[in-house]
């Protein structure tokens, strides 16, 4: 179901040396274009992602949200992807 020509909602630059941006990964420079897609049926990790969990905007906005557990700017993607959606 992705859209016939998907448009990110936001690029997020990352880079090894953290304080060079909100964006830090200690492995590599990467440039990151970030969807927000519909997801039917069941997901799995794969690559080197070793668990993929789901979160209701309910939890990711309330007080004790996982976003605070969040590191290197994920969780500055996951709530520009909530504002993004109207949600935040």
């Amino acid at each position: 179901r992705i859209p016939v020509s998907p448009v990110p909602f936001t690029v997020a630059e990352y880079f090894p040396t953290p304080g060079v941006s909100p964006f830090h990964d200690p492995r590599q420079h990467a440039i990151s274009l970030a969807y927000v897609v519909p997801i039917d049926g069941e997901t799995a990790p794969q690559e080197d992602a070793l668990e993929l969990s789901w979160f209701g905007v309910d939890e990711l906005l309330g007080e004790s949200s996982p976003l605070t557990e969040m590191d290197g700017g994920r969780d500055l993607l996951v709530r520009r992807a909530l504002a993004h959606m109207g949600a935040a």
